[in-house]
């Protein structure tokens, strides 16, 4: 049983269903789809509220089995989430924000992608400043301490 190739998904928790979108992935490896569903749900049931996108890296072997890691969700879902956001803006203003979110927001953030295999080593400051800069191309401003909205 050797390794094939690494496919990367977005998915959303515990409600992978055989479809297109993974069924074009996951079909010229020739992985069961249902299985890898079925398993998915299983594993993100609990991780975060159900519909929640998330990122899948899968491993397909030779002998048509796989297995699959499961990442946080992207770091702009999370900022949407935070600033009450449902879309981002047309256009970036520096001036004019869509959303605001605090330090302390930023920071749960950031400790959400630090658990993520790739982001261990990482200090929590380097990943908040990672976070920041997401937020600013965003167009949602980080509230300074005592700053109206």
């Amino acid at each position: 049983m050797s390794f094939v190739r690494h496919v990367k998904l977005r998915v959303p928790c515990g409600q992978a269903r055989p479809g297109p979108a993974i069924g074009q992935a996951l079909g010229p490896l020739g992985i069961n789809m249902a299985e890898f569903c079925k398993q998915f749900n299983d594993q993100t049931d609990t991780l975060y509220s159900k519909g929640t996108p998330v990122s899948v890296q899968l491993a397909a072997l030779s002998d048509r089995t796989f297995t699959f890691e499961v990442r946080s969700p992207p770091t702009s879902y999370l900022l949407k989430q935070a600033a009450g956001v449902t879309k981002g803006p047309s256009h970036v203003s520096a001036e004019k924000a869509v959303g605001y979110v605090t330090p302390e927001q930023v920071y749960e953030i950031a400790r959400v992608k630090q658990r993520d295999g790739m982001r261990w080593h990482l200090p929590l400051e380097g990943v908040a400043k990672s976070v920041i800069g997401t937020a600013k191309s965003m167009g949602i401003h980080v509230q300074e301490a005592g700053e109206e909205k």
